[in-house]
């Protein structure tokens, strides 16, 4: 499995958020977990039993994902069940086009000025 590493990213920026986000993307695997939690959640079991590659490695790929907010995990007894976040890659990859698009970029810095004048007293 590739390198894990985020250090050089702080743990609040969106920057890192969507680093997090685009490696998690990068793995097949994660893909296809992604696409199976995409109708109902499923446990780390049912989901393990979809892939040919070792529980530890599935559960690697699940953590990955969680870390990126992609899915979350429930401990219900002894299960623990994965459901898929569904805004947080909708939100990831919008602000990414805002961020790389010519004419998004400047209309995002209008709303972020209008919003502090907003907060402004």
């Amino acid at each position: 499995m590739e390198d894990e590493n985020f250090d050089d990213l702080s743990e609040g920026s969106s920057v890192g958020a969507a680093q997090r986000v685009f490696h998690a993307l990068s793995s097949a695997p994660r893909r296809k977990i992604l696409a199976y939690l995409s109708a109902s959640g499923l446990t780390a079991g049912e989901i393990a039993e979809r892939f040919s590659i070792s529980k530890p490695a599935v559960s690697q790929h699940l953590s990955i994902l969680e870390t990126a907010g992609l899915i979350r995990r429930e401990k219900q007894g002894q299960f623990v069940h994965y459901s898929l976040i569904e805004n947080n890659l909708v939100n990831t990859l919008n602000g990414f086009v805002q961020e790389v698009c010519p004419v998004g970029r400047p209309l995002k810095k209008e709303s972020q000025a209008r919003a502090r004048r907003k907060e402004l007293p």
